[in-house]
């Protein structure tokens, strides 16, 4: 099998009932919830997917639904394990180990319901009192780094001493984001802001300000994928999977092969763009997962949309936001919609919105959307291209 293009597609997509603070619910109880949501979306019985892929226990949310698979994807990368997912889903149904899948993500971010927690940066809480002997704990957490705002700090400080990206560049993508949030009902934040109310709000971890940094929320996505030509027999619109790609680089962002630029972004969307058979020029709509303000500029010359330096005055001059020409995180991504831990499911959900003409805040004409994952700050990376396009004959 060379290719999965044009293998599978996507028939069936939903989030949970609810998005933001859910505090009645566990991480399990949204699961279910989202898979349900799913489910209905594309009016499939349930008994008809055989294929499950989730970071959760897949026998859990198939013991509680009622299916039997002879497919299972347990694949456990951070944020962009869904789009990872995804790609699996598809080669699975193109090689025949199952039919018709489901993919489903959930979190109780916010609330913490059912779970033991412990601060973050806490080596003691996060390894049950015993040393921490991960990459990250023996190489960054003993030092002081905690989390993903250090983590990530010490990668976009040397992008910004290398490039010459200003403060402003860096604010003007919450900026540009929540524009497209404040049309979109379902979104945490939807007021719009200004670079000044950005610098105003309070600093977390130099360079990033509170409004710089992702929302922590409760809440999750599923989705069916089956064949292509199955996908024609469901009353939803399909979303063809074109191109997909995956990659990792280092589980410790101070021993990635270059902190300004990301390895594993550059392979995996490589391989997707090769496989789709599309270029840069051909995508409508662009979903970049954005934990933190910097992580669009990254996906933006990675994914060789802008040459490398160029992304901060790309995003500063409006190229990215409502009326630009290139629409990216039009619900207004992990800084202004919902960010529950694991934002890539998010991601999809809205790329399958746009390629489907039902996203809150449309944007005209959508044939082509190119989806990036990150997971584990810059460990892994997934991409993904749709189109509401049936193959080519």
């Amino acid at each position: 099998m060379d290719s999965l293009r044009y293998k599978a597609a996507i028939v069936g997509a939903s989030e949970t009932t609810e998005l933001g603070s859910i505090p009645d619910k566990t991480a399990f109880q949204l699961h279910v919830d989202a898979s349900v949501n799913a489910i209905n979306d594309c009016g499939i019985d349930k008994n008809e997917i055989d294929g499950i892929a989730t970071t959760m226990s897949p026998a859990a949310l198939a013991h509680y639904l009622g299916i039997i698979p002879t497919w299972i994807d347990n694949t456990q990368v951070g944020g962009t394990s869904f789009l990872v997912h995804v790609r699996h889903a598809a080669a699975a149904i193109a090689s025949g180990l199952c039919e018709t899948v489901l993919v489903a993500m959930a979190e109780s971010g916010r609330n913490r319901v059912g779970e033991q927690t412990g601060r973050i940066g806490d080596v003691a809480s996060m390894s049950g009192g015993r040393r921490d002997s991960s990459f990250p704990g023996q190489f960054e957490s003993i030092y002081g780094v905690a989390g993903p705002t250090t983590q990530f700090g010490m990668g976009v400080l040397r992008y910004m001493k290398e490039t010459g990206l200003t403060h402003e560049q860096l604010a003007s993508i919450p900026v540009a984001q929540r524009k497209w949030a404040n049309k979109v009902p379902r979104a945490m934040y939807r007021d719009i802001i200004t670079i000044e109310d950005v610098f105003n709000s309070r600093m977390i971890c130099y360079p990033f300000h509170l409004l710089e940094c992702c929302l922590v929320t409760d809440g999750g996505g599923a989705l069916i994928i089956t064949s292509a030509e199955r996908a024609k027999d469901f009353p939803t619109k399909p979303v063809y999977i074109m191109g997909t790609g995956e990659s990792v680089e280092s589980p410790v962002v101070s021993q990635m092969y270059d902190m300004t630029t990301s390895a594993a972004f550059k392979t995996s969307s490589k391989k997707a763009f090769e496989e789709a058979g599309v270029t840069q020029d051909d995508v409508d709509h662009l979903m970049v997962y954005d934990a933190f303000a910097h992580l669009p500029i990254y996906g933006l010359e990675d994914l060789g949309f802008v040459k490398r330096g160029e992304a901060g005055s790309f995003i500063e001059e409006g190229n990215t936001s409502p009326g630009g020409k290139l629409p990216m995180n039009t619900n207004g991504g992990g800084l202004s919609y919902t960010h529950s831990g694991m934002y890539g499911m998010y991601a999809i959900q809205e790329s399958v919105r746009q390629v489907r003409g039902e996203a809150a805040h449309q944007v005209d004409g959508v044939k082509t959307s190119f989806c990036q994952g990150v997971g584990g700050m810059f460990m892994a990376a997934g991409s993904l291209v749709f189109t509401n396009e049936g193959p080519h004959r």
